[in-house]
């Protein structure tokens, strides 16, 4: 059963109490100092399967220690400053800038202080941020880490505040799509990939001889019917490549050199296919509506899966429900 997102509401005049509170909320251990006298916190936060937005709004100067991250936070403060601080590291931070909490799950622990504003913190579990890497790590279990904590250009500074805002927004106004678990899980993945193209990291995007020796048909096909006989599960580029046996690089090489497209492409319109049987077997009298078909299959925006389907169907996939195509 889909999970709804959750929109979180706490607030205290007691800064013991809000640490207690963001430890209980992310499972990492967070720690508040400052002055007791004046002090107002506010915390909301809206949450899916696969990542998190909250927000913490405060009045007076506080600051917060994470010490054992759970997560990789993507933080940004709106309306304010903040300090960030590291052990060899410090970093002042503008309204709007982006900077991420740790390098690893492996990474030490960091302190944030800001004054009077509000702080907004996107969370990504490091093992789907792990997954989402397009990489053959040096050691086998080796985590990807991030090698700087600032991103690394204006431009996909700014892209990826886009992408933040745009889940936050889709959170907000379509929460029964966003529960769908494709929906949720296309989403973190679109995150994780556009943090990944922010900060410096260690994951390696070029295929190697070898890999470029196991992009031929054959693995394709086992990759296609991967794909086809898993289209309604949660599945990502490291879930086809240890089914076909071959490395991420070597995936993506053989449907950029045979298909012209991604894997997860083709999971796509895989799934776009799916969606058009359901919408052709679906009774328009059930109650039953395009925006619920499109999110069981993980497309959360109506107009973008609108455009999509006509793409490929030549008719909006409204027609195809009301049996009205041409």
């Amino acid at each position: 059963m889909p999970t709804s997102p959750q929109r979180v509401l706490f607030q205290t005049t007691d800064y013991d109490r809000a640490g207690e509170y963001l430890t209980s909320a992310y499972g990492t251990n967070m720690r508040m100092t400052g002055r007791k006298v004046g002090y107002s916190f506010r915390f909301t936060q809206l949450t899916t399967a696969t990542f998190s937005v909250g927000t913490a709004a405060q009045t007076d100067q506080m600051a917060i220690t994470v010490e054992r991250p759970a997560s990789l936070f993507v933080v940004r403060p709106r309306g304010t400053t903040m300090d960030y601080r590291a052990p060899g590291i410090e970093h002042q931070v503008a309204s709007g800038e982006l900077i991420i909490g740790s390098t690893s799950a492996q990474g030490t622990p960091y302190r944030v202080c800001w004054l009077d504003g509000v702080i907004e913190a996107t969370a990504l579990p490091f093992d789907l941020v792990g997954r989402v890497a397009a990489t053959e790590r040096a050691a086998p279990d080796e985590p990807v880490r991030f090698t700087d904590v600032r991103p690394h250009n204006r431009s996909a500074l700014r892209h990826l505040c886009a992408t933040i805002d745009y889940f936050t927004d889709a959170l907000r106004d379509r929460p029964a799509a966003m529960a769908e678990p494709l929906v949720a899980s296309t989403a973190g993945q679109q995150l994780c990939a556009a943090v990944l193209a922010t900060f410096p990291n260690t994951a390696l995007l070029e295929p190697t001889i070898e890999d470029r020796h196991d992009s031929h048909p054959r693995t394709l096909r086992r990759a296609i019917a991967f794909i086809e006989s898993h289209a309604e599960e949660d599945i990502g580029v490291s879930d086809i490549a240890a089914a076909t046996n071959v490395t991420i690089r070597a995936l993506q090489h053989a449907f950029r050199r045979h298909r012209d497209t991604t894997p997860m492409g083709y999971v796509r319109t895989v799934r776009l296919r799916e969606a058009h049987q359901e919408l052709l077997a679906t009774d328009p009298a059930s109650g039953v509506t395009v925006t619920q078909v499109a999110a069981r299959w993980g497309f959360f925006h109506p107009g973008r899966f609108a455009r999509y389907y006509r793409e490929v169907h030549g008719c909006s996939p409204y027609q195809t429900l009301l049996r009205d195509a041409p």
